[in-house]
């Protein structure tokens, strides 16, 4: 018979049935979440075997209520190779402006929006140990310059000292020579002693075997003179060089504007310290403004620069051309820069947005479907096929073209006129069939 959970009373009457506690393994006693757990996978065995018995073997169905789909119709018209495109209005250069070698701020002499000409300081600052690195650098280099000039001053009075040697001994050659030639005749004469004539012939043959070691060794030393003197040129010109960087590192502590502009960014404290290379500002010059724009991966291979776009801006249409494509591909986009045909807008401000379309190619006759969320899922490669009927559609392998925000073109598989599934698959990936049910 039928058992039921008595109501409990304080002293049950004689005669009536007793109370029977629940088994600790029945139903009645499990814990909330134990029963939930085990109705949905009841639930869900009873759904596979469902689908498994509706489907008969080796297709898997699914039953989905028509109005959760979108059903689109195969047409035969005019592709319009265009994409829809959001871009933002950014600056078309930005200099940077960085900290050198760093110090602390003395003084901020600009704020963000300042017009400011090219060398015009924007920031002082201040670096104690830099100033004794360059006073330090300084000592070196002044003491290498010194010491590169004293040797060519070397080499220059070597090339007189030897110049003026070899000219003593051509002058004593020449004087030497005619008083050979007078005590020679004198000699013959009686007038003077052979041993007076000796001593002036050795003294001039003396000279003549010193001029040709004396004229080789100018020619050494001349020699080395014109190998060294490059090099000791090109020192020269180094290390000055250098002392003016090392002068200029002073000179960098204030940071003066690169070019003429509008500041842009600067957010700096008087007394704040700065690392090298720390950044300072930002510069945009007068060059007019760009559009900065993120496109889809899958248009990577299609964008090219000088393909025009038309946009809105403040309800104003306007035209213009891919300059720049970045092939970098972050969270499944590319960028691209797009200048403006002519000048740009001057009522442009930075980070305004821009409605419009990018023309890809011209428009052709072609097989369209409308685009729709599937394509996420399945790539493109098939689909859901509605019948006739329109109460059940099967999965269809397909190829697709080209794609835009709305259309897509169908190289194979449809043809126009048939019914296809494009709202989103997510659920339908392991599915054969589909029940539209009403």
């Amino acid at each position: 018979m039928d058992v039921t959970e008595p109501t409990l009373v304080s002293k049950p009457a004689k005669g009536m049935d007793r109370k029977i506690n629940p088994k600790p393994w029945s139903p009645a006693r499990w814990p909330a979440g134990v029963k939930i757990a085990v109705a949905t996978v009841a639930i869900a065995l009873f759904a596979f075997a469902g689908v498994k018995l509706y489907g008969g073997a080796g297709v898997r169905t699914l039953r989905v209520p028509f109005e959760q789909v979108t059903v689109a119709t195969v047409k035969n018209g005019v592709f319009q190779d265009l994409i829809p495109l959001r871009a933002n209005v950014a600056p078309r250069e930005t200099i940077y402006v960085d900290a050198t070698d760093g110090g602390r701020v003395d003084r901020v002499l600009v704020e963000p929006g300042d017009l400011v000409q090219a060398s015009q300081p924007i920031v002082v600052l201040s670096n104690t140990n830099l100033a004794l690195q360059v006073i330090q650098q300084e000592s070196q280099l002044n003491q290498a310059i010194s010491q590169l000039e004293q040797n060519e001053i070397a080499l220059e009075s070597n090339k007189l000292a030897n110049d003026r040697a070899l000219a003593d001994i051509d002058y004593n050659l020449a004087r030497l020579s005619r008083s050979a030639e007078r005590r020679e005749s004198l000699a013959a004469r009686g007038a003077v002693s052979p041993e007076e004539r000796d001593v002036v012939t050795d003294q001039l043959t003396y000279y003549r075997r010193l001029r040709p070691i004396q004229a080789d060794s100018n020619q050494r030393q001349s020699d080395l003179r014109e190998r060294l003197l490059p090099d000791i040129h090109e020192q020269l010109k180094n290390l000055r060089g250098n002392l003016t960087i090392v002068h200029d590192k002073l000179d960098s502590l204030v940071v003066r504007a690169p070019v003429t502009g509008k500041v842009t960014a600067i957010d700096l404290k008087v007394g704040q310290a700065l690392s090298s290379g720390q950044r300072l500002a930002e510069v945009t010059p007068q060059s007019g403004m760009k559009l900065v724009a993120d496109i889809d991966e899958f248009y990577l291979h299609r964008v090219q620069i000088g393909q025009t776009a038309t946009i809105s801006l403040d309800g104003n249409p306007a035209k213009v051309a891919v300059r720049r494509v970045y092939p970098q591909v972050h969270n499944g986009l590319f960028r691209v820069d797009l200048d403006f045909e002519g000048k740009s807008p001057l009522a442009l401000v930075e980070g305004a947005t821009a409605q419009g379309q990018l023309q890809l190619g011209g428009d052709t006759p072609a097989t369209i479907l409308p685009a729709g969320p599937f394509i996420e899922r399945t790539g493109g490669d098939w689909i859901f096929l509605v019948a006739p009927d329109g109460r059940s559609a099967e999965r269809l392998r397909i190829k697709l073209g080209r794609r835009t925000g709305e259309q897509l073109e169908v190289l194979g598989g449809l043809r126009a006129g048939q019914r296809v599934v494009t709202s989103d698959y997510t659920g339908f990936d392991q599915a054969d069939r589909i029940v539209l049910t009403r």
